[in-house]
C-alpha cells in the first residue's frame, strides 16, 4: 500500500502581542494538534526552534510552493 506524506501547514504571523519569540510577517511551520485547534490555538515552531501554542488569531494559513516549504522547514 502506498501512503501519502501529510502536507505540511504554514502560517503567516500577523500579530505577536506578548509573544516576543514571534516575528510579524514571518512564515512559521504549523504542527498538527487538533485539540489545540479546538481551543483556538496553533502549535507553531517558533524562533527558538521548539513548538509552542499560540492564539490562532495571530496567524493566517498560507500555501507555499514545495521548494519554499522545504526551505522554511529546514530553517525551523
Amino acid at each position: 500500500m502506498i501512503t501519502q506524506k501529510a502536507e505540511q501547514k504554514f502560517a503567516l504571523c500577523l500579530r505577536n502581542e506578548d509573544c516576543e519569540d514571534l516575528e510579524v510577517r514571518k512564515v512559521y511551520r504549523v504542527l498538527p494538534d487538533t485539540h489545540a485547534e479546538k481551543e483556538g490555538y496553533l502549535r507553531v515552531v517558533d524562533e527558538s526552534g521548539d513548538d509552542y501554542l499560540y492564539p490562532q488569531s495571530y496567524f493566517t494559513f498560507v500555501r507555499l510552493p514545495r521548494l519554499a516549504q522545504q526551505r522554511v522547514a529546514a530553517v525551523a
